[in-house]
């Protein structure tokens, strides 16, 4: 099964060069936001941003500190998730989860850090007309609210899901689909556009492609390739796509979605096949980990 490798390294690079405090007392928080962001992964949302670029011809180093920016956020919400008062996890990509190794305290100050330095990021590096740039981040604003992964984050905590897909659109759908909507509003696409409506379809189908197998995987995988431990989910007695319909049928729910992705990922891009994009969207239909 392939995947752009490419993008995924150049991805890395741009993550590994980026610094943050510039107080000398404060690179002990530094250095619990780089051991968290540079844990490794296939780095699916930048990936996504990137290849979401190439897709509408433009090149894809272009809108790295967009990119880069997805996984700071992305990294924020896993440091948070982790915690003692959330999913207490000890483990993450197969090694000792950020409050472990620096404590309850500096994790959440290195979740907070994080995600401010997101925006900074794309304020400050992120090349696009103003208008366009500041679209790009009030849509990434929304889509980690009270109104996106914040929201949906809530939802799964108060145990109350009466709607698993929309609590899913929000808790996982919506920075997966700002990974692909910002990078279109950067290159000023203007909202609403049919390029626009296109491409936010394929990204909202992608995100509830990406949780139906994760939530399968959450009872397939094993804890080395999962890098935390398999079960989580049960333990804490939360609804999936599993619990509500059983293996087999989260399984058929993940075909017809991974299908669904598909046809609004070639309505939006006019037929093309093979693309970087039709690679991710694959991957995370088939993924292991």
């Amino acid at each position: 099964m392939s995947y752009p490798e490419h993008l995924r390294n150049l991805v890395e690079e741009h993550l590994t060069g980026l610094r943050f405090a510039r107080e000398p007392a404060a690179a002990g928080l530094e250095e619990a936001m780089r051991y968290s962001l540079l844990a490794g992964g296939k780095r699916i949302r930048p990936v996504l941003a990137l290849a979401t670029a190439a897709a509408i011809g433009r090149a894809p180093r272009s809108v790295l500190p967009l990119a880069a920016a997805l996984e700071l956020i992305h990294t924020y919400s896993l440091i948070h998730d982790d915690l003692p008062a959330m999913d207490d996890d000890d483990l993450r990509r197969g090694r000792p989860t950020c409050h472990v190794r620096y404590g309850e305290d500096v994790a959440i100050l290195a979740g907070d850090a994080l995600y401010a330095e997101a925006f900074r990021l794309v304020l400050h590096e992120q090349e696009a007309e103003p208008a366009a740039l500041i679209a790009a981040v009030a849509e990434l604003a929304a889509a980690t609210g009270a109104d996106g992964m914040v929201g949906g984050q809530y939802i799964d905590v108060q145990g109350d899901v009466a709607d698993l897909r929309r609590m899913h659109e929000l808790k996982t759908g919506r920075l997966i689909g700002a990974a692909v909507e910002c990078v279109l509003l950067v290159a000023g696409t203007r909202d609403p556009s049919p390029t626009l409506i296109a491409f936010r379809a394929f990204a909202a189908e992608l995100g509830v492609l990406f949780q139906i197998v994760d939530d399968i995987l959450d009872v397939t995988g094993t804890d080395a390739d999962l890098g935390k431990p398999q079960g989580s989910d049960e333990r804490h007695g939360k609804r999936t796509y599993v619990s509500s319909h059983g293996l087999d049928g989260a399984r058929e729910l993940a075909a017809e979605s991974h299908r669904n992705a598909l046809t609004a990922l070639h309505r939006a891009t006019g037929g093309a096949m093979g693309t970087e994009l039709e690679q991710i969207t694959d991957f995370i239909a088939h993924r292991t980990s």
